[in-house]
C-alpha cells in the first residue's frame, strides 16, 4: 500500500471496529474506498471524516438547531443551574 492510503485492516484498527464492519461501511457509502486488485484502499485524507473528527456542514447545522431549541425551551432552567 502507498503511504497516502490505508488498508481495510488498518482502518479497522484505527476505528476500533472489525474488518467486516469496515466493508459494511464501504458498501453503505459511509467510507469512501477504491478497489485495487482484490482489495479496497481508503485515502488517509478521508480518515478524519470517517472517524467523525470532522463535522460536515449538515452536522454543524443540526447541532446548532439542537442547541437553539434547548436554549429556547430550557434557557431559564439552565441559567438557574449555572448559578448553583
Amino acid at each position: 500500500m502507498k503511504n497516502n492510503t490505508l488498508s481495510t485492516i488498518e482502518v479497522a484498527k484505527i476505528l476500533g471496529i472489525s474488518r467486516v464492519a469496515v466493508f459494511k461501511k464501504i458498501k453503505a457509502g459511509k467510507i469512501k474506498a477504491r478497489k485495487v486488485g482484490r482489495n479496497f484502499v481508503i485515502s488517509r485524507s478521508d480518515l478524519p471524516q470517517v472517524s467523525g473528527k470532522v463535522l460536515s456542514e449538515g452536522k454543524k447545522r443540526q447541532i446548532e438547531k439542537a442547541v437553539d431549541k434547548t436554549i429556547s425551551e430550557y434557557g431559564e432552567t439552565l441559567k438557574l443551574l449555572g448559578r448553583e
